[in-house]
């Protein structure tokens, strides 16, 4: 027994545009798609979804190969069409002319070559004329079935534009709204179409932006060039043509020298800070100072001639000073040909004068450290001087009232004719003491002569005769001594006037005394202050050019210009992109 194959059932999808199943505008019968409710007809779906959610260019592979994977479609055995994908050929099914038509314009669709995003775009214009489309490739075909180009550049835009807006270009009296079926004017010749397929339009666009965007990149890079070339590397050639071609050798004479002070023998806490080596940092630095001076420049220049030895002709126009130079001028010149640096860890001064010959520079140089010779001899001269005169003046002044005193003495002891008053009363007393001593002796010589019953009349008037002798003695001393003690110009009064005089004439000598220790310690102060300069390395006459460095300073060149092009590079572009912003 046979079963009869089912019979393929499909079921007809109108436009839901028309109302009641009507026609769409124009008096024409939309075409429709058919589609089988059950069998083979779901597999024909299934292809075109699966295509469709492939974005971009992954939708054209994803289309190609599940073509190649299916095969050679089979024939209908009756019909001679290709049964529909996934179906096995059954005999006796026949599929009507407009599926067949309908899958070959599907199968065309997919062999141009459709981007995702123009299946994409296909689908929106197709939603937005209601149009039934099952799938991407469905869609092309219903917008071109209807006339509508899913490509063109107004349909895109008018995706954007408002409902009420879409609606009204869509109504079939809206202007320019495309009405099918249509006539071909007789006019135009109907000849092959131009136009490139989307994917050859893209590749052309995109080789075009290519190639814009390489000749941009070309011309800014030479540009770049350019700037490079003019800003950064030009300079340092023509410096480095300088300091190898034109520049004049320079030669330069070191020396290094110390300012010492003397030492101190006293010793003491003194002695532990004179010998240290910050002790005449002020008086190195001072020297430093004088030695870049316009002072020292004049004077090298009034005894040797610095301005002339640098005017000279042979000498290139950039380190050649002009004929008959200001000194400010020349003082420029100076300063970048004489360095002095103070070493204050070691207390030396290192000293480089550069000049055009290397004798004229080391006979600038032993000039320079003769004048800081002089300088560091004058540094401390004043103080010294102020110092000794104030001792000096003191002890004049001390002599001038020791001699005073003396003088007042010597007219004390002119006045009285007495050179010691008070010796003098002092051997007047003892003068009466002795003669009272003898009056007592012949007063007790004559008592026992008295005691005799016969004593001898000579012996006793010769006795009464010396103690009477004696006692006119003792009375003239006495009165003597009343006359020295009485009065204004008595012995007492002088004698004290004397002692006076010569306790201010004490007082004078110990003044004078002090005055010469602090003349003699001032002089010993003033000898420790003087400062010595020793120099420690001696200037030399060079044999090679010192200056210009030439290597070093085309380098420095070009990291200078370089640094600057860096600078002015960043400052305009972020200029560039604030005003931009």
């Amino acid at each position: 027994m046979t079963t009869k194959p089912k019979a393929k059932k499909f079921r007809i999808r109108r436009n839901p545009g028309a109302p009641g199943g009507a026609p769409p505008s124009g008096g024409q019968a939309a075409p429709t798609a058919t589609e089988p409710d059950t069998g083979p007809a779901s597999s024909a779906n299934v292809q075109p979804a699966r295509a469709r959610s492939v974005p971009g260019p992954r939708a054209e592979s994803a289309a190609a190969s599940a073509q190649m994977q299916a095969g050679p479609e089979p024939q209908s055995p009756i019909s001679g069409q290709a049964p529909a994908r996934g179906q096995t050929p059954v005999s006796g099914q026949v599929s009507s002319a407009r599926e067949t038509g309908v899958e070959n314009d599907i199968a065309s669709i997919r062999h141009e070559g459709l981007t995702g995003r123009q299946l994409r775009m296909a689908r929106r214009v197709a939603q937005k004329h209601n149009l039934p489309a099952t799938s991407d490739f469905d869609a092309v075909r219903l917008l071109r079935a209807k006339g509508i180009d899913p490509f063109k550049r107004s349909n895109m835009l008018e995706l954007v534009v408002p409902r009420n807006r879409a609606h009204a270009a869509d109504s079939p009296d809206a202007p320019g709204a495309v009405q099918l079926p249509q006539t071909v004017p007789a006019a135009r010749t109907n000849l092959p179409s131009t136009e490139m397929s989307p994917a050859e339009r893209r590749n052309r666009d995109i080789q075009t932006i290519q190639r814009e965007i390489s000749d941009r990149r070309r011309r800014k890079l030479v540009l770049l060039m350019g700037r490079l070339a003019f800003f950064v590397m030009l300079p340092p050639l023509l410096a480095g043509y300088y300091f190898y071609s034109v520049a004049t050798p320079m030669y330069a004479a070191k020396s290094e020298f110390l300012i010492l002070k003397a030492d101190n023998t006293s010793g003491g806490a003194m002695g532990l800070l004179t010998g240290t080596q910050f002790a005449t940092s002020q008086d190195s630095i001072a020297v430093q100072s004088f030695l870049q001076s316009k002072e020292a420049m004049l004077r090298l220049d009034r005894d040797i001639g610095y301005k002339s030895h640098f005017t000279q002709a042979w000498i290139d126009p950039i380190q050649r000073l002009n004929d008959n130079p200001s000194n400010e001028e020349a003082y420029k010149t100076y300063t970048r040909n004489v360095k002095v640096g103070y070493d204050p860890t070691e207390g030396s001064i290192r000293m480089e004068v550069t000049a055009a010959d290397p004798e004229v520079s080391a006979q600038f140089s032993r000039s320079l450290i003769a004048y800081a010779e002089d300088m560091a001899n004058n540094l401390s001269i004043n103080k010294r001087g102020n110092q000794m005169k104030d001792a000096e003046l003191a002890m004049e002044s001390a002599e001038k009232a020791r001699r005073t005193a003396q003088v007042a003495l010597v007219q004390l002891q002119q006045k009285g004719s007495v050179l010691d008053p008070e010796g003098m009363i002092v051997s007047l007393r003892s003068q009466i003491s002795t003669f009272e001593v003898k009056v007592q002796e012949k007063e007790l010589e004559l008592a026992a002569l008295l005691d005799n019953a016969r004593p001898n009349k000579a012996k006793v008037a010769g006795t009464r005769a010396d103690i009477s002798r004696l006692l006119a003695v003792i009375d003239r001393l006495n009165q003597r001594m009343i006359s020295a003690s009485a009065g204004e110009n008595s012995l007492a009064s002088l004698s004290v006037q004397i002692q006076m005089a010569q306790a201010d004439l004490a007082t004078r000598d110990l003044m004078l005394q002090s005055a010469l220790q602090q003349v003699e310690q001032t002089r010993m102060e003033a000898n420790r202050q003087v400062r010595y300069l020793t120099t420690s390395v001696q200037p030399v006459p060079s044999q090679e050019a010192t200056y210009p460095r030439k290597f070093e300073n085309t380098i420095l060149a070009f990291l200078i210009f370089s640094g600057i092009y860096l600078m002015f590079s960043l400052t305009a572009s972020i200029l560039r992109e604030q005003v931009s912003s």
